[in-house]
């Protein structure tokens, strides 16, 4: 997947056409709380200022993603169809893995090399394992009694919050995105402040591979302590 060098790289950077906004059922909204700041800690510029997530967006999120799930839209698809979404992303997600590799790089300051060559290349691999895997995790018959019938079903929960650090962007939001979404459940990806572009971009592809509106939502915003502040800023939000 590597075939850019050092100057191809750099003129790619000033060419980004960066998502900012919210994804919520299915579309981009802005947010209605202060926007976040980020700073590239490649060289210190100031990046596009991206939207953020107030505790009324984030309901609107639940809403979506509720009724997303209670429609039956995706929860309700055969296993073998959401498993062939899920691979259809993976596909998606490996022919932009260098654009996503980029931001990643850009957002984060991981190296070019290890962004593409290690963290992209598992992120496909996870996409696909649990896209191949939907329609083969079958349900149980325990052993009981040979007058009894007893049975293990599993069903999806619901609503997911999937809360990403920012050190590996990409692989934690598969490893909580990949096996969610292929059980059935809704998702409310909720990316670190300064990685997401990224998660943004990820989630525009999830769209294109056929992931109905409202299944995935985005809501960037800032971390919070346990003691209500700020876990960048130190400020309380009370």
């Amino acid at each position: 997947m590597f075939t850019a060098t050092g100057s191809d790289w750099a003129q790619r950077v000033e060419a980004l056409d960066l998502r900012t906004s919210l994804l919520l059922d299915g579309g981009w909204v802005h947010g209605s709380a202060a926007p976040l700041t980020p700073v590239s800690p490649r060289d210190g510029r100031a990046l596009p200022e991206v939207a953020a997530a107030s505790a009324s967006d984030v309901d609107a999120a639940v809403r979506s993603a509720r009724t997303a799930f209670e429609s039956g839209v995706w929860s309700q698809r055969a296993p073998r169809d959401r498993g062939q979404a899920l691979i259809a992303f993976a596909q998606k997600i490996h022919d932009t893995a260098e654009e996503l590799a980029l931001l990643i790089s850009l957002e984060m300051g991981k190296p070019i090399r290890e962004a593409l060559q290690t963290e992209l290349r598992a992120v496909v691999n996870c996409f696909r394992w649990y896209g191949e895997a939907a329609d083969k995790v079958l349900d149980e018959l325990p052993v009981t009694t040979p007058s009894s019938l007893a049975l293990v079903t599993r069903e999806p929960v619901g609503v997911v919050a999937a809360v990403v650090p920012w050190n590996f962007p990409l692989t934690m939001t598969a490893w909580k995105l990949a096996p969610a979404l292929a059980v059935g459940n809704s998702v409310i990806l909720k990316p670190a402040e300064n990685s997401t572009y990224s998660a943004l971009r990820l989630a525009e592809l999830a769209i294109e591979a056929g992931i109905p509106a409202g299944v995935l939502n985005v809501t960037p915003g800032r971390g919070m302590r346990p003691d209500g502040r700020s876990a960048s800023t130190g400020m309380s939000t009370s």
